[in-house]
């Protein structure tokens, strides 16, 4: 099989995935959200591992900026470890994994429940240990997923999850419909990414950086590039960039940088100067004036809420993953020494 053709394929589907979460998927979810409510939670906790973990850090925005409830990221290895109990009344917790696989994830959940809280399983697998073993399941409908890399998985669980916190808040999800065409259009920006792979091919190192609902979006690419292309990629928020790990940061290290409208990409405009004046090559995502300042880039289409951004922001990395990789003799297909389904205990 030609290396990186399922990659190819599944981020090339992601605009047709979103389009059926939303209209045979968003009911289904509107009606969980409904359920929610009426226990009215106080604190949001999330579990997940790998690329699923980022897809949570994304709920966590919209968990304490939308709904306005305190939230965190748990710590599965309390309960698979551990066997750690505790009191989780007024707890909700969101689950999310692809395979729907992962034991500790899974027994972060069996503890909720039995603390008391209320859980919810966000997965691509409605059939899943995980789905069943939550209060609540949403399938993200993705459909099978070949690539050991995710990509159309990770989408839509940020859509199953911002049309979750619609549900839980009574925000309009309209703002969503417009996202499989803005897909369909932004992924015609591939060889313009795969110029900028050819320019990174002998890369050893770089960063990438962002702030607010795009700090996901910089974790997540910098795990598509380590695990397809075996670049050693750190992902930063722009605040922690500045601090000490600025000063590994050199013309040897080029930076990947999202910038997208709203507060989380005017805060990036500092720390992008910074950059620049210190002659680091900045390759950026983002709005027209941010790629015009850079080393080059991909602009994204304008007029998206900066919640939504995300989904779209991820499409250029996956796409630079994918060309990185093939460039580098690699096939990302099937990265070396992993598996689909993560079981880390």
């Amino acid at each position: 099989m030609v290396p990186g053709i399922q990659m190819r394929r599944e981020i090339a589907e992601q605009p047709d995935c979103w389009r059926r979460l939303i209209s045979d998927g968003a009911a289904d979810i509107a009606a969980i959200a409904r359920r929610i409510s009426e226990r009215s939670p106080r604190f949001v906790l999330f579990a997940a591992r790998g690329t699923s973990d980022h897809a949570a850090l994304y709920g966590k925005y919209l968990a304490e900026i939308r709904y306005g409830k305190p939230s965190g990221l748990a710590s599965p290895s309390t309960a698979s470890l551990y066997g750690s109990d505790t009191d989780h009344r007024d707890v909700l917790m969101i689950a999310v994994s692809q395979s729907g696989g992962s034991p500790d994830v899974l027994e972060s959940v069996q503890a909720v429940r039995r603390g008391g809280g209320v859980t919810v399983a966000v997965t691509n697998n409605a059939q899943s240990p995980l789905a069943r073993a939550a209060e609540f399941s949403i399938d993200v409908l993705a459909g099978r997923e070949l690539a050991v890399a995710a990509t159309k998985s990770y989408t839509s669980q940020l859509l199953a999850l911002y049309l979750l916190f619609c549900g839980l808040t009574g925000m309009d999800s309209q703002q969503a419909s417009r996202l499989a065409d803005l897909g369909s259009e932004l992924l015609g920006a591939e060889p313009e990414v795969a110029g900028l792979a050819h320019r990174l091919r002998y890369v050893d190192r770089l960063v990438t950086t962002a702030r607010g609902y795009s700090y996901p979006t910089a974790r997540e690419a910098a795990l598509k590039l380590m695990e397809t292309s075996y670049v050693s990629a750190q992902a930063f928020s722009a605040a922690d960039l500045m601090h000490g790990p600025l000063a590994m940061i050199d013309r040897e290290v080029p930076v990947l940088a999202v910038r997208a409208d709203g507060a989380g990409g005017r805060a990036m405009q500092e720390p992008l100067q910074r950059l620049r004046s210190d002659a680091v090559d900045v390759f950026s995502v983002g709005t027209p004036e941010a790629v015009a300042a850079s080393s080059g880039g991909v602009t994204l289409p304008g007029g998206v809420p900066e919640e939504l951004s995300p989904l779209l922001e991820i499409l250029p990395f996956q796409y630079l993953a994918l060309h990185l990789s093939l460039q580098r003799g690699e096939n990302p297909d099937t990265p070396r020494g992993l598996r689909k389904v993560t079981e880390t205990l």
